[in-house]
């Protein structure tokens, strides 16, 4: 029963023995690559182990670039490895670009990758290219109406761009602008509802993508809205503030016109109080005119006759 128990537990640690072992010296992975027609040492795999680097992305992107009729080296996958880079995606963009014809080496792939752009997409979109929609963009052209454009651009990766390009973002806002300014120049909307493609070869005259990692194709007018009449419109507002302004410089006016009648009245009260004040000294200058014999009673009655008689015809008047 030892001996068995034993026997058993030797069996176990060769088995752990032997993984460990295939771990450290991936032996299938090598015989793999040897058949494969790649030529990677059973001792670089090993160290790719120790540099924490999966030997089998190294070895399957080496077989299938090998087998595309690419030339890689492994030391250069596994630099990229390390740097954080997809070395799977970077071997199938170098092999879609081989196929066709684009010029594309490992070190521009690689760049493009570690930029943070999709160098295999960006492949294929070489081959086959995009069509991106563009926003409604609205434009007023100069007779005052509202035009509401939709484009559709064509675009294609600019491969030798795309480290430090320009992206989607800005192509369509440079196509927007480019629109703006199409319509903006026109003499009537008429016009470019008209001739919808001289709008295209306006923008398309302006070298929208230069700096940018795209190169663009063509542009094409989806559709044309007609929008407000703008053109009215300002022209109402200014109406309206012309007429505030009036209003107001009236206002001022009745205001000024206020205060100087406010100001007559105010004069008149003042002349009329002066005059009560003379009237009220009219009686002590008739009698010190009788005391010193200068007024006689027959003027003091011919006074007293005009002053009914002024009464009387003011009564009538009113």
């Amino acid at each position: 029963m030892a001996q068995e128990l034993t026997y058993l537990i030797w069996i176990g640690l060769s088995i752990i023995f032997l993984l460990i072992f295939l771990w450290f010296f991936p032996i299938t992975l090598w015989f793999q690559a040897l058949i494969s027609g790649v030529k990677i040492s059973l001792l670089q795999l090993v160290l790719m182990r120790w540099r924490k680097v999966p030997p089998g992305t190294i070895v399957m992107a080496m077989i299938t670039g090998t087998k595309a009729g690419l030339k890689l080296n492994a030391n250069e996958l596994e630099a990229h490895y390390l740097a954080k880079g997809n070395v799977p995606n970077v071997v199938n963009a170098l092999i879609s670009a081989d196929k066709a014809n684009i010029a594309l080496n490992f070190n521009m792939a690689a760049a493009i990758d570690l930029a943070g752009r999709d160098v295999f997409q960006a492949v294929q979109m070489s081959v086959n290219p995009k069509v991106i929609n563009t926003p409604p963009v609205t434009a007023v052209a100069k007779d005052g109406i509202q035009l509401i454009a939709k484009a559709r651009v064509t675009v294609r990766a600019n491969i030798k761009q795309l480290v430090g390009g320009a992206g989607e973002e800005t192509v369509l806002a440079r196509v927007g602008e480019g629109i703006v300014s199409s319509i903006g120049s026109s003499e009537s909307h008429k016009m470019v509802l008209e001739n919808p493609d001289s709008i295209s070869k306006v923008v398309l005259r302006k070298g929208l993508d230069a700096g940018t990692a795209f190169e663009i194709l063509s542009i094409d007018i989806a559709d044309i809205d007609i929008g407000k009449n703008i053109g009215a419109v300002l022209q109402i507002d200014q109406a309206n503030a012309d007429k505030n302004i009036a209003q107001a410089r009236a206002e001022e006016r009745r205001a000024m016109a206020v205060a100087l009648e406010q100001e007559m009245k105010a004069k008149a009260q003042e002349a009329r109080a002066k005059v009560i004040e003379a009237e009220v000294e009219v009686p002590l200058a008739i009698a010190e005119a009788f005391r010193k014999g200068n007024l006689g009673v027959m003027d003091y009655y011919k006074i007293k006759n005009i002053q009914a008689d002024t009464e009387m015809r003011e009564n009538i008047a009113k």
